[in-house]
């Protein structure tokens, strides 16, 4: 098995239940997937921040709002790995219900960089986008975010 094969195949099962979790309203397993040693970075569809503090009570503010995970598929468009850093690149299609609303499709571009920290992969960075087609998208994003901003 070569490098890149058995980064795939250790993290995207971990990715896939971390995210699965989040969308049903459990950051815990995001949190143990992701670095706590700093620099780590989000750039989100819905929120961004920097500093291990600050992306885990994000996380945990998107715990809350999320609900009802139906689906969650991973296409990995393209992905690398050397030495302690990789990557993955790809589209994330969720179908999760949002503030309590119907559970909804919706599609995000992501990349994903990750860091090997005691022979474990941890993720350092994640920025997510809308894919293009995906106009429900932008109705979960709206939703995820309504809540922050009726509390400032």
């Amino acid at each position: 098995m070569d490098e890149l094969e058995a980064f795939l195949n250790s993290t995207m099962p971990r990715l896939k239940a971390a995210d699965i979790a989040l969308h049903n309203g459990d950051a815990a397993p995001r949190g143990a997937i992701w670095s706590h040693n700093d620099p780590v970075t989000l750039f989100g569809a819905a929120f961004q921040g920097s500093g291990w503090a600050k992306l885990s009570a994000t996380f945990g503010l998107l715990a809350s709002r999320f609900s009802n995970c139906t689906s969650w598929e991973y296409e990995v468009i393209a992905a690398g790995a050397s030495g302690d850093l990789a990557y993955i690149v790809g589209i994330e299609h969720t179908t999760a219900s949002v503030g309590g609303a119907a559970a909804q499709a919706y599609s995000l571009r992501v990349t994903t960089i990750l860091r090997r920290e005691g022979g474990e992969w941890k993720v350092v960075h994640r920025h997510a986008d809308p894919a293009p087609d995906s106009s429900s998208a932008s109705d979960q994003l709206a939703r995820l975010s309504e809540k922050q901003r009726t509390e400032t």
